[in-house]
């Protein structure tokens, strides 16, 4: 992103308790005399094992340390080789990064943290990283640590030494390598908490394809990177060998040629990758920085005006059907409105779009680059518009859907498509039975349920507080009521299903190993389905305030 001018701060090194120091001797070429120390754990920290999506969906809302780690000057020149850690940090004009900083984003309701990094500017001609330098992002990620966070670590505005262009030349492909290798070591034994991304936008600066999705060619070769990428990674030790990484599509582009341009690479352990896109929508209002009313510029945004929503819901959109609707995680790494003396508008703007990536699965990361996107006031830890960071919180209480008309169904997202209500049986007068939900599902749905391990995910707009029923129906062989108890008369999870059935109260989603069905032999050899959620908390199956449903296999 842009960079913007802010001058101010002296660097602050901190020594997290409890991590083990490392002392290196400083290279001749590095600008400190004495001996670096950096604080990253002796041994394999505690790593709880779980896949790509039940992290992701323990994630809130995320946002970026934008324009500090990885300020650089994209070869001009001015940024001299012998520049100091700090300097190098400053080089836009922000200020050094400190632990209050962290400090504050966590206590305004973000649970996640993006720390992009540049690192080819401390880097020597043959790759190798600073050491100085190293011990500065370690710093910045322990400061996340401590409080807690998500954390996003990358290589960022390094393009010109990886191109996606030129990538089948050995020299690209080795110099990617040499820096993982060498961040892969560093942080390989912090927690699951930790994940890499191995690139940003990774694009050809200047190409015509630049931000419209790139071309096959360089699809194959950025496909060749993440290989590599993940490669690298698996080899490093610690706990890297189960450590959940994260790629970018070409330029990180939410396009259907960049979207399908990306392959997921061959990994040596299952549902450990993230798919990451940006998108900054509607263009003219969210990054078009000419003044506005020039060049297409405007400070104006509505809910209601299909010309505003359509960018952003068909950006998730895109992702959502080929990523997530798979099972495949989608995280919107960076999104945000350039400040045009409009917050009111832009906090409407920032809810509507979390919001709607909440419904459908993706969680998001605010750009904030301390100048045209800017939140955090970073010189005294106070938010510019605390408007906006309320409207972010704000849109993920539930995807906008709640209990509603209890007679209406609302508007489900996800691969079982839209529910009707139940119906009564005769001896109980017949009609609409409104605490049932019922998906007819398609054959390809019926053949994605019947599959071993097939799971239904229910994201919720809060956590239940009823009795639950999983019920199937095979209504080519006249099978109307197959039941199993899920939640007790609480919402809590019922112990006989415990092993099959997960609530996960951060992303508030339900997750139901369609093993646990009664007569799951026959479920199997069914040649139609009907699933039915039969909720007890009042007066329609809306009150379990479902905002998405679907069927994920392993």
């Amino acid at each position: 992103m842009k960079n913007a001018i802010r001058l101010f701060g002296v660097i602050a090194l901190a020594v997290v308790i409890g991590f083990f120091m490392i002392a290196c001797p400083a290279d001749n070429g590095d600008p400190d005399k004495d001996s670096i120390t950096y604080a990253i754990p002796a041994t394999p920290r505690p790593f709880n094992d779980i896949t790509a999506a039940e992290l992701v969906g323990g994630i809130k809302v995320g946002w970026n340390l934008g324009n500090s780690l990885d300020a650089t000057d994209f070869g001009e020149g001015w940024l001299s080789k012998n520049a100091s850690a700090a300097e190098m940090e400053k080089i836009w004009g922000n200020p050094v990064t400190t632990k209050e900083m962290i400090t504050a984003i966590k206590n305004a309701g973000f649970d996640a943290i993006r720390i992009p990094v540049s690192w080819t500017k401390a880097s020597d001609d043959n790759h190798n990283i600073r050491k100085d330098w190293m011990a500065r992002v370690v710093d910045v990620v322990n400061y996340a640590v401590d409080n807690n966070l998500y954390i996003i670590l990358n290589t960022h505005h390094d393009e010109h030494i990886f191109p996606v262009l030129t990538s089948d030349s050995p020299p690209a492909k080795a110099a990617f390598k040499k820096t993982w290798e060498q961040i892969a070591d560093t942080f390989k034994n912090y927690d699951e908490k930790l994940i890499f991304e191995g690139l940003n936008e990774p694009r050809t600066k200047g190409s015509a394809a630049e931000w419209n999705g790139g071309t096959s060619t360089e699809h194959t070769n950025l496909n060749a990177y993440y290989k590599i990428f993940v490669d690298t990674v698996r080899a490093s030790g610690g706990n890297n060998g189960k450590r959940i990484l994260q790629i970018n599509t070409y330029a990180a582009s939410t396009t259907s040629t960049a979207v399908n341009g990306l392959v997921l690479p061959t990994d040596t352990v299952t549902n450990k990758l993230i798919v990451s896109t940006h998108a900054y929508e509607p263009y003219n209002f969210a990054m078009n920085v000419a003044p506005v009313g020039t060049d297409g510029s405007v400070s104006t945004w509505s809910s209601s005006n299909p010309g505003d929503t359509g960018p952003i819901n068909n950006a998730i959109q895109s992702v959502y059907d080929k990523f997530v609707s798979k099972g495949i995680p989608v995280i919107m790494g960076e999104f945000g409105a350039v400040i045009k003396d409009n917050e009111t508008v832009r906090a409407q703007w920032a809810e509507y779009y979390v919001t709607q990536a909440w419904s459908k699965g993706v969680k998001c990361f605010y750009w904030d680059d301390y100048g045209l996107y800017k939140l955090l006031n970073r010189t005294n830890n106070t938010f510019y518009y605390p408007s906006v960071v309320t409207a972010l919180m704000d849109g993920t209480t539930g995807g906008g859907s709640g209990p509603g008309d209890p007679t209406t169904p609302p508007t489900i997202t996800g691969n079982l498509g839209n529910y009707a209500f139940g119906t009564k049986s005769e001896e109980d007068g017949g009609g609409t039975n409104y605490t049932q939900a019922v998906w007819n599902l398609s054959s390809a749905s019926v053949t994605t349920a019947q599959t071993t391990g097939a799971t239904l995910v229910l994201g919720l707009s809060q956590a239940p507080t009823a009795s639950m029923q999983l019920v199937w129906q095979g209504p080519d062989n006249e099978i109307w009521w197959k039941q199993t108890d899920i939640l007790g008369d609480d919402g809590s999870v019922k112990t006989e299903v415990s092993s099959d059935v997960t609530w996960n109260s951060g992303a508030k989603t339900l997750t139901i190993n369609l093993a646990v069905a009664d007569d799951y032999s026959s479920f199997t050899s069914q040649s139609s389905i009907n699933i039915i959620i039969a909720y007890y908390g009042g007066d329609s199956v809306n009150d379990l305030g479902i905002v998405s449903a679907n069927l994920v296999t392993p």
